[in-house]
């Protein structure tokens, strides 16, 4: 099972110090064999935390990179050359947040190659609005994300699917048992790799997920910047 702590933007050095508690948690949890713990924080921590994490088995990621793989004349951007040099062993690419400022279809599967061809694992996002829940179209609208996403792609061994409802992301909202094992039963027969959930994943609502025996994992938001919350979801998914 994976465990993916998406920092959004959040995170200051000093946000390192309180690590050690899930440092530990990795190392005596019982099941540790079973769970995989990879922290995507914002690029400026990503080196400090792969230095962080050296001695155990937690990974670090990004939680975006820029398509193009060399250097070029790209003010701001960041390339997966760049996140695998300081660290990063995987990359958040398609992420509805993203999505919604503009990221397409076409240009998520430049990047997906992009990170690919670097060395890097993705974490690939993809989603329905809520408009297009109520329409009924969520299966096309995922087809259509993973198609064009992944087109030419034939090795997809370092590709996970991350299923995230764009209406479930920070609004306590999440899908209804038998909706979500349907949804993720879908997406497993179009690519057979593992497929994560992901929208508004905390400990308190993680009885509504374990029942859904086709999760491979949670990418957890806002609830992973806090340790002990970010423990209980790993804990509560086993007990």
């Amino acid at each position: 099972m994976y465990f993916i702590a998406n920092w959004k933007m959040f995170g200051a050095l000093n946000s390192l110090n309180s690590l050690y508690k899930v440092i530990k948690f990795s190392k005596n949890f019982k099941k540790r064999k079973l769970i995989k713990i990879i922290y995507c924080p914002p690029n400026t921590l990503i080196n400090q935390m792969f230095i962080k994490f050296k001695n155990s088995k937690i990974e670090v990621g990004a939680q975006n990179c820029h398509e193009f793989d060399r250097p070029g004349p790209f003010t701001g951007s960041v390339n997966s050359m760049m996140l695998r040099n300081v660290g990063a062993k995987y990359v958040i690419i398609g992420h509805s947040e993203n999505r919604k400022k503009g990221e397409t279809n076409k240009l998520i599967n430049l990047k997906i190659k992009s990170a690919l061809k670097s060395g890097l694992k993705i974490i690939f996002c993809i989603g329905e609005t809520i408009q297009e829940k109520r329409k009924k179209i969520t299966n096309q609208i995922l087809n259509n994300q993973i198609k064009i996403g992944l087109n030419k792609i034939k090795d997809k061994k370092n590709i996970i699917i991350a299923y995230e409802p764009v209406w479930s992301i920070g609004t306590g909202i999440i899908p209804k048992p038998r909706e979500l094992f349907e949804t993720i039963k879908f997406i497993k027969k179009k690519k057979n790799c593992k497929v994560l959930y992901g929208g508004s994943v905390n400990p308190k609502n993680l009885d509504n997920f374990r029942s859904i025996n086709v999760i491979d994992g949670f990418l957890v938001g806002g609830a992973s910047q806090n340790p002990k919350k970010f423990i209980d979801i790993i804990k509560k998914t086993y007990n």
